[in-house]
């Protein structure tokens, strides 16, 4: 399972639609996606709600504590939301350590609420984790202790009785409509092979369950089984996360094949190399590693298992031998070793 973030616009509209479809749980929500090519006045034209509304605006770059940051802005009216987005889009802003400008922002309707509430699903090996808590929202973690938790085994159905111990002390009148659409929501969690969701705070409005703020994550190994119903989704990168020249390249390359081409620059200036894949592509690899510049310094190539089943192994290592012309170390029973010794060699 590979676990890909998705941005709240997505998560929403992927609730709002198959929620409907599979529990008969109508969402009002209502969202637009703002980014730099965004015609905010001809947008008006396509979403007449927006002035018409109080809204809230905020950034949708899969990153959290945005209200910590200062980074939501409630209850404005459609002026004051152009305004908040034009003074910074593009702009650098540092969250976690990671630094990168805001370029999409998410707007909908400001629900006005008494109380929220927490709920969050969590795939594992052997099942999903389901968190609820009556005291959600940007406290949630200052109040983790008052968060109930239950684990339902991949081989149990979800049942009004599998999730009483997370909503036992809800007063009646509300009770069975929140148990509803935990049971609801699950049911989404697992027909579109979401791996987590969180929604943080969810309200209520009008009586009904409302998310107000809600990301979620997808299990991309499903996406050729999903193509319907997730729709025109894009797995946009981490926050920070700039793909280099070389990482655009192979992602062009994988997106014509159905074969896996996968490529991460971790440090265009290092001198410890991994290689652990097989047949040609390790020849290919090798001849990277020797020829790579780096300024006369030294190199250390870390060679995991068997190059290939198709190939002479005993051959293919005396030739990178003689390529590299480097003294070799190993084998070894563990990689703690190999990797002390490619330390200490590329600092002698």
């Amino acid at each position: 399972m590979v676990r890909k973030k998705i941005r709240e616009y997505d998560s929403k509209r992927l609730l709002k639609e198959h929620l409907q479809k599979l529990a008969g749980i109508h969402l009002p929500i209502t969202s637009v996606q703002v980014t730099e090519s965004t015609d905010l006045t001809g947008m008006l034209d396509k979403e007449p709600w927006l002035s018409s509304k109080r809204l809230v605006v905020k950034p949708d770059m899969l990153f959290g504590k945005r209200g910590k940051s200062g980074l939501v802005a409630l209850n404005l009216d459609f002026a004051q939301v152009t305004e908040f987005i034009k003074q910074r889009l593009g702009v650098e802003v540092e969250i976690e350590g990671c630094k990168a400008p805001i370029t999409t922002f998410i707007v909908e309707p400001f629900v006005p609420h008494d109380q929220e509430f927490y709920l969050s699903m969590d795939s594992e090996r052997l099942g999903c984790t389901i968190n609820f808590s009556e005291c959600g929202g940007i406290e949630i973690e200052e109040n983790w202790n008052k968060v109930k938790t239950i684990f339902l085994p991949t081989e149990k159905p979800m049942t009004v009785e599998a999730i009483s111990p997370l909503i036992a002390t809800l007063p009646l009148e509300i009770r069975g409509k929140i148990g509803n659409f935990i049971k609801g929501v699950f049911a989404v969690f697992q027909d579109l092979d979401f791996s987590f969701m969180e929604m943080n705070p969810f309200a209520l409005d009008n009586g009904e369950p409302y998310p107000l703020d809600m990301r979620g994550e997808l299990d991309e190994n499903a996406a050729f089984k999903n193509e319907d119903k997730w729709g025109d989704l894009q797995f946009p990168m981490p926050f920070g996360r700039v793909l280099s020249p070389e990482e655009i390249f192979i992602h062009a390359l994988n997106e014509k094949t159905s074969a896996s081409l996968k490529f991460t620059l971790l440090n265009p200036k290092g001198r410890i190399w991994n290689m652990v894949a097989g047949g040609g592509a390790s020849l290919i690899y090798t001849d990277a590693c020797a020829t790579a510049n780096l300024d006369g310094r030294k190199r250390a190539l870390l060679i995991g298992g068997n190059i290939a089943n198709l190939t002479d192994v005993g051959a293919t290592f005396d030739g990178i031998i003689t390529a590299l012309r480097e003294k070799v170390y190993g084998p070894e029973a563990i990689m703690t070793g190999i990797c002390n010794r490619a330390m200490e060699c590329i600092e002698s």
